[in-house]
């Protein structure tokens, strides 16, 4: 039976302090199911590159890598560094189509940036997921890159367009690759459809963790090449530099 009234607008009755925390399973007590006390102990990114959000000892500095190359990007935003429990969630959004996880991540990923947009963080005018080739596309589903990219552009107010990116090969899996095996992985793998939609504009790409920035780098060199005045990377979190705490 249809009980819902006949609008052009459905409604739903939220009670928020029904939530369960997905991390507990405790009454969460917030418009998100996750309880004050999980959300706290979320490996939170402090100190960081200013640039490539790389984990730093201390504030208000810029790594060496980026003060030798500058990559195409402008700057990373990304909440947390990748460790527990969010390199649990993210794993199981992303390869057990565990999807409330990746819901939930992206709702806080978006609360965050809405808390820097105050601050004075320019706001971008397109977001932009990173690209699936196809036959990765078709063995997982669905590209967790676009569905956090959509549901950023709700919470937003930003237009999310998955289409104008592409992957022209099927490249290894960047997992398990050196940073320089990634960056040559990377040769000539992306594309754009629609150059008139980038030229001009501040873009921001969407992705769930950025670990050398191979794949940010060259996204954002092909952005820029087609006129884009701006890019920036969101992304849910950053992994330390490999060998380090």
């Amino acid at each position: 039976m249809h009980c819902q009234p006949q609008v052009k607008f459905k409604v739903y009755n939220w009670l928020f302090n029904n939530h369960k925390c997905l991390l507990c399973n405790e009454a969460a007590e917030q418009p998100y199911p996750l309880c004050v006390a999980c959300e706290s102990e979320l490996p939170w990114l402090d100190d960081h590159c200013q640039v490539c959000a790389l984990p730093l000892p201390m504030h208000g500095l810029v790594c060496g890598q980026c003060s030798r190359r500058p990559p195409a990007f402008y700057r990373v935003e990304a909440p947390w560094y990748y460790g527990f429990p969010v390199d649990a969630l993210v794993t199981r959004f992303k390869h057990n189509s565990q999807w409330p996880l990746g819901r939930l991540l992206a709702q806080l990923l978006g609360r965050w940036l809405l808390h820097r947009y105050d601050e004075g963080l320019p706001r971008p005018a397109l977001l932009l997921p990173v690209p699936l080739s196809r036959r990765r596309l078709r063995q997982r589903g669905y590209n967790q890159a676009g569905m956090l990219g959509y549901w950023l552009a709700q919470q937003l107010g930003i237009s999310c367009r998955e289409q104008v990116l592409t992957r022209t090969l099927d490249t290894p899996a960047q997992q398990g690759l050196k940073a320089l095996a990634r960056k040559r992985n990377l040769r000539q793998a992306f594309a754009i459809h629609d150059s008139s939609l980038i030229a001009g504009r501040h873009v921001a790409l969407v992705d769930d963790v950025l670990t050398t920035g191979a794949t940010a780098h060259a996204l954002a060199s092909l952005l820029r090449k087609a006129g884009a005045q701006r890019v920036d990377v969101y992304c849910l979190a950053r992994t330390a530099k490999p060998g380090s705490a």
